[in-house]
């Protein structure tokens, strides 16, 4: 697959449709922070695109894990996504419903995809916000798919614990890109979740995942101008690199970007920020000097 089918237009998907194309499955890979006050399963009930399914980031998850969002076994995965008529050869598009952003959760459901074997998967570009905007339709109709047979392959090279972390910030083998916002990096800001403080640990560099995003048109920038990005922090694509962020959703815009600019082997830290400022000692909860 070329890298650029990573990311498809709002004209490519409509064709689709339009084309009654049975190998494409379309999710709703919606989540909002809980300050956010929305409930994504209730939005995607009253209104989403033509024939698109709805995954779930909470529910599709390591249910035993005290952290959000760790990723399920391969067992969990298959089962979810048979569930969903998903097989090996379905070509999945995501979007997310951010108006904000265009862009938030998605890449967390793209990369997970890609962790359970099936790089057939894309990003929808600007999400449904970009969708509307170019007056295609939605509906409330859900629709139904028979069960399928879904085989995952899981690549453990793409996810990192708080083990690998730890390792690395004595042996510097990789490099360490944090996604959230500059004020939670240098615990200037607070965390969204309270009981949590906001920090980085050492050896990591800050890249917003904003910053990889339009401001303007809400679409994921151009291959130059991401390329740009990680060359202005001095992150070398040609080196190992991992991905962290809150709870492991926003890290995936990261990995997506890099991913646009031919690396497509960038870890993600699946515990995030959340899971380190648990587990670790106040003296490895670095802040702004």
């Amino acid at each position: 697959m070329l890298k650029n089918s990573a990311v498809v237009s709002v004209k490519w998907l409509a064709s689709r449709i339009a084309s009654k194309d049975p190998c494409i499955r379309i999710l709703d890979g919606s989540f909002h922070m809980p300050a956010a006050n929305r409930d994504q399963k209730a939005e995607y009930a009253v209104k989403h695109i033509p024939g698109a399914l709805f995954f779930d980031v909470n529910e599709c998850v390591d249910q035993n894990s005290p952290y959000p969002h760790m990723l399920p076994s391969p067992e969990e995965f298959e089962d979810y996504v048979r569930r969903m008529g998903i097989k090996n050869d379905s070509h999945v598009i995501v979007y997310d419903t951010s108006e904000k952003f265009g862009l938030f959760s998605a890449a967390r459901v793209w990369w997970t995809f890609r962790v359970f074997g099936h790089d057939f998967v894309s990003v929808l570009d600007g999400g449904l916000p970009k969708w509307l905007s170019l007056n295609q339709s939605v509906t409330d109709k859900v629709e139904t798919f028979p069960p399928s047979k879904f085989i995952a392959r899981y690549r453990p090279e793409l996810v990192k614990n708080f083990n690998d972390i730890n390792d690395n910030i004595e042996s510097k083998l990789s490099q360490v890109v944090d996604a959230r916002s500059k004020g939670r990096f240098q615990g200037t800001a607070p965390e969204p979740r309270a009981d949590i403080k906001s920090g980085h640990f050492q050896g990591a560099t800050n890249i917003p995942f904003t910053s990889v995003l339009d401001r303007e048109t809400k679409t994921i920038l151009k291959k130059e101008d991401l390329l740009k990005v990680f060359e202005n922090v001095k992150i070398d694509l040609n080196k190992p690199l991992i991905a962290s962020c809150g709870s492991g959703v926003t890290a995936c815009c990261i990995v997506l970007a890099a991913y646009l600019c031919d690396y497509e082997n960038v870890s993600v830290y699946d515990g995030s920020w959340t899971e380190w400022a648990m587990r670790s000692s106040a003296d490895k909860i670095l802040s702004k000097d």
